[in-house]
């Protein structure tokens, strides 16, 4: 058994030790409505974001890109039997699902989301750049990174949208 799949099993069991407000992951029935409620918050999200954007509070939407990305991963577990109460499991179950090739999703997407290596030193994953907005005193992003972060919310937002109206056409 590989890394992935020791990590996968540590998450269910971990849920599976907690109970009901677990902060692991459960395997559930797949769900495309509760999928569909997910993408649905992560528009929302995606709107905050730009509504934040706008009025400069640019530490806010930080946070809210983080969440629409962290919403179309939810949406991704549910639509294939999960619920996740950890940012590692749900990264875990997605990562898995790509090596496994039961979604057709680019690793890059990930590695935007959440490095799994030591980040470049200038190049940091949206959970990093999250962390330092929330809970440092940064308020601030320079414009040509928002406008990046902006449109690659959009970007994953729309890809997790097609990649799920697809896999429901095949079912």
């Amino acid at each position: 058994m590989g890394l992935i799949e020791n990590k996968l099993r540590w998450c269910l069991k971990k849920a599976e030790r907690e109970g009901d407000k677990h902060r692991g992951l459960k395997e559930i029935n797949p769900d495309i409505e509760k999928a569909n409620e997910h993408l649905n918050k992560a528009q929302h999200n995606l709107k905050a974001m730009l509504y934040l954007s706008e009025g400069k509070y640019l530490d806010w939407a930080v946070n809210a890109s983080f969440y629409t990305m962290y919403h179309c991963l939810l949406a991704i577990l549910a639509k294939y039997g999960y619920e996740s109460r950890n940012q590692e499991c749900t990264l875990t179950v997605v990562e898995y699902l790509i090596i496994k090739k039961e979604i057709d999703l680019e690793f890059k997407w990930l590695k935007k989301i959440a490095s799994f290596e030591n980040p470049e030193p200038n190049k940091k994953d949206i959970i990093t750049l999250r962390e330092d907005y929330q809970y440092g005193t940064k308020t601030l992003l320079d414009e040509d990174k928002l406008k990046k972060l902006i449109d690659e919310t959009k970007d994953f937002l729309d890809i997790v949208k097609h990649l799920l109206k697809n896999n429901n056409q095949d079912e």
